[in-house]
């Protein structure tokens, strides 16, 4: 399905040019709350068949038969999202979460991490997200391993009496 008209997921970020480096943490958590904001106010649309179709007026008072409404829909967080948002590359977003000398921004990276985790976890569970996806996306995946032993023989020469 191609993206819906009017999409304007490249224009995420709210700034022009190169972003500087984060000198602080507590600039990385605001900018990231920015874009927790930014998602939670664009919701994606999802366009939905109406069972019966409705006959709507417009302002002139031409009638109109509609068939198809657009249903705000929850916009999951992700780090990639973040990272367009920002501005950065993801490996630079993961050098602010474990390279050496990044050490003052480690904590409100797992917070930024613990936040996208939570809105999936719980989007999820309460259908707003397909949870299959969202299980896959976050290694929430049920395995059951099978062992056991199987020994085969072969029946040579059967003899009918």
């Amino acid at each position: 399905m191609p993206a819906p008209k009017g999409n304007n997921f490249h224009e995420l970020r709210n700034r022009k040019g190169r972003i500087k480096d984060y000198e602080a943490p507590e600039d990385l958590w605001n900018d990231a709350t920015d874009y927790f904001d930014w998602c939670d106010d664009n919701p994606w649309m999802r366009n939905e068949q109406l069972k019966k179709p409705t006959v709507v007026k417009d302002e002139y008072g031409n009638e109109e038969l509609v068939t198809l409404c657009q249903i705000p829909t929850a916009r999951p967080y992700t780090i990639s999202g973040l990272c367009l948002f920002l501005g950065i590359s993801e490996q630079s977003f993961n050098n602010y979460a474990n390279k050496e000398g990044y050490e003052v921004f480690f904590g409100v990276c797992t917070r930024i991490k613990l936040a996208i985790y939570n809105q999936k976890y719980e989007g999820a569970a309460v259908g707003a997200f397909n949870p299959s996806i969202i299980a896959r996306d976050l290694g929430l995946t049920d395995k059951k391993e099978h062992s056991g032993e199987l020994t085969l023989k072969q029946i040579t020469g059967m003899q009918i009496t």
